[in-house]
C-alpha cells in the first residue's frame, strides 16, 4: 500500500477516470484472486509466487485509492474535513468488511464466492461514480463499458465457482473425489481409490481407511484398559466416529459423549453410506451422545465427570 501511495504522485491528469479505473482493477484482481490461487495451488510448485504477486498487486492498487481520492476532493472540502471524512469512511468500511468476512461471507459463501462478491462491490462503486462524479460524456461511456465487462466476468466467476473449485481439487487430489463440502469451519474432501477412503480437512489428510485402525486402536484401548471399570467416556473431537467405534468394543462402557465443533462432520459420518460403514454406525449407537459445539467452551460450562477422556483433534497446521 505504501508503494501505491508513492506511485500516486505520478498520476496527474484525469484523476476521476483514473480513480474509477483503479476501483475496477481492484474489483477484477481481488475478485479473481481466490480463484487464481485455488487453481494455481495444485499446478504450481512454488505456490508462494502467485500468492505474493497478488498480494503486492492488490496492495499497490489499494494504496493508490486514498491519495487519488483526496486529490479529487481537495477543491470541495477543507483539508481537515477532507481527511476526516475520507479516512473515517475508509476505516469504517474496513471494519465492516473484516467483521462480515469471517462471520457471514466466508462461512456462507466460501472463500471463492466471497472474493467475487467483494469484487462486484468495487465495480458497483465505480459505476456509481460515473453518475455522481463530474466526467466528460466520452469518459462516462468508456468507464461504464469497462464496468459492464468487469462485472460480467465477476458474475460469471461467481456462477462457476463450484466448477472452478472442482477442477482445482481434481488437480490437487490424485484419487477420485466422492464428496466435497464447504462448512462454516472447514473444507471437507473425501476421496476413494479402490477400497481405500481418505478424509481431508482443509487439504490436510485426516485418515486413510487402510490404516486408520492403528491410530484409533492405540488412542482408545490403552486408556480404557488402564481404568478398572470405565463406564462414562468423553471424546473431544473425533467427529468421524472412528474412536467411538473402538470405545464401544468395551462392553462395560455405558455412555459415550462426543463433543465436536462441526455438525457437518458428525452428520456425514452418521448418514453417508460409505462413511458410516467405516465407523460401524457408532454415532447412531444408543450409548452415544453427540454435542456440536466448541470443546473448550463446553468443558468450561459442563459439570459432568467421566472415567476416561480422549482427545482426538486434527493436527495443528498452517500454510507456512
Amino acid at each position: 500500500m505504501g508503494v501505491g501511495s508513492w506511485l500516486s504522485k505520478y498520476l496527474e491528469k484525469d484523476l476521476i477516470p483514473k480513480f474509477l479505473e483503479i476501483e475496477l482493477a481492484i474489483g477484477l484482481v481481488g475478485g479473481f484472486s481466490s480463484a487464481i490461487l485455488y487453481l494455481s495451488f495444485g499446478q504450481i510448485r512454488y505456490f508462494q509466487i502467485p500468492l505474493f504477486l497478488l498480494v503486492i498487486l492488490i496492495g499497490i492498487l489499494v494504496g493508490l485509492e486514498i491519495p487519488v481520492l483526496l486529490r479529487i476532493l481537495k477543491k470541495e472540502l477543507q483539508f481537515k474535513e477532507l481527511v476526516s471524512r475520507v479516512l473515517s469512511l475508509d476505516y469504517v468500511g474496513a471494519l465492516l468488511a473484516s467483521i462480515l468476512f469471517p462471520i457471514f461471507f466466508a462461512p456462507k459463501l466460501g472463500l471463492m464466492r466471497t472474493g467475487f462478491i467483494f469484487g462486484i462491490l468495487n465495480v458497483g462503486v465505480a459505476l456509481w461514480g460515473t453518475w455522481v462524479l463530474p466526467l466528460r460524456q466520452s469518459k462516462i461511456i468508456i468507464l461504464r463499458a469497462q464496468s459492464v465487462v468487469v462485472l460480467t466476468l465477476l458474475i460469471l466467476g461467481f456462477s462457476y465457482s463450484d466448477l472452478i473449485t472442482y477442477y482445482s481439487e481434481e488437480s490437487l487430489y490424485t484419487d477420485e473425489i466422492i464428496l466435497s463440502k464447504q462448512t462454516q469451519y472447514q473444507r471437507i474432501i473425501v476421496t476413494r481409490w479402490k477400497n481405500e477412503i481418505r478424509l481431508f480437512l482443509n487439504g490436510h489428510l485426516q485418515f486413510s481407511s487402510r490404516d486408520e485402525y492403528r491410530y484409533h486402536e492405540t488412542l482408545v484401548h490403552p486408556a480404557l484398559l488402564a481404568h478398572p471399570a470405565p463406564k462414562k467416556v468423553l471424546v473431544l473431537g473425533g467427529g468421524d466416529g472412528l474412536a467411538v467405534r473402538e470405545i464401544l468394543k468395551h462392553k462395560n462402557v455405558e455412555s459415550v459423549t462426543l463433543v465436536d465443533l462441526d455438525s457437518a462432520i458428525t452428520n456425514l459420518f452418521s448418514e453417508h453410506g460409505i462413511l458410516k460403514e467405516l465407523n460401524e454406525e457408532s454415532l447412531k449407537n444408543s450409548k452415544v451422545t453427540v454435542i456440536n459445539t466448541d470443546a473448550f467452551l463446553w468443558l468450561e460450562e459442563s459439570d459432568q465427570t467421566f472415567d476416561v477422556v480422549l482427545i482426538d483433534f486434527p493436527d495443528p497446521s498452517n500454510f507456512l
